[in-house]
């Protein structure tokens, strides 16, 4: 499996790292690198954070907003459960959700998983890129989804306007992803402009 160490964000404004530890105390999950690169818009992915119940949504929308994001979508149940997302101060969208339409213990801002989704052109293409770089498939669902099999941080596929209408904003952007990804499978740029990097050690 390949491992996904952390994913960098880059900001005009390193002191937006403060926002992260502040808001969702990820560690070195998450990591903000300075930047001037252009950007414009829906940068093409969205981070999410995956919990074990509503509360913990609560708990961890309220602590962004706090801490300085914007709402995008109310925290609300739907038929997949129960969630809402924020835009972080240096723009990156962050979804935060739960399967659970219930809560079953006291509120926490405990996160089960982190997923990124890579909002990609052409699903099947961006696919058959990844498994060229020896990535494995986890779940396929044709030209709409894909989960590659990378940990502790998930990676997803999914087509860029649907994710943005997902997110709650508009698809089109421009410029800089801003985004790094980083783990074992080496350095480069996947088909929508999406860049990987080695991590160190």
């Amino acid at each position: 499996m390949t491992t996904i160490d952390h994913i960098t964000l880059e900001s005009a404004d390193p002191a937006s790292a403060a926002f992260y530890d502040t808001a969702f105390a990820l560690g070195s999950r998450v990591r903000v690198r300075a930047s001037d690169a252009p950007t414009d818009g829906f940068r093409g992915f969205t981070m999410s954070l995956v919990v074990s119940q509503p509360a913990n949504v609560n708990a961890l929308v309220d602590a962004a907003l706090a801490a300085g994001a914007t709402a995008l979508k109310p925290a609300a149940k739907s038929f997949w459960g129960y969630g809402g997302v924020v835009q972080a101060p240096d723009g990156a969208v962050w979804k935060i959700a739960s399967s659970a339409k219930k809560d079953s213990a006291p509120a926490s801002r405990d996160v089960d998983d982190i997923v990124l989704l890579l909002g990609v052109d052409d699903v099947k293409a961006t696919k058959a890129f990844y498994v060229g770089k020896g990535l494995t498939v986890g779940k396929s669902f044709g030209s709409k989804y894909v989960e590659l099999e990378t940990s502790p941080i998930k990676v997803a596929l999914y087509g860029r306007r649907a994710l943005a209408k997902d997110a709650g904003v508009a698809p089109e952007g421009s410029g800089s992803h801003r985004l790094q990804i980083g783990g074992d499978a080496g350095s480069f740029n996947d088909p929508d402009g999406f860049a990987w990097e080695a991590a160190a050690g």
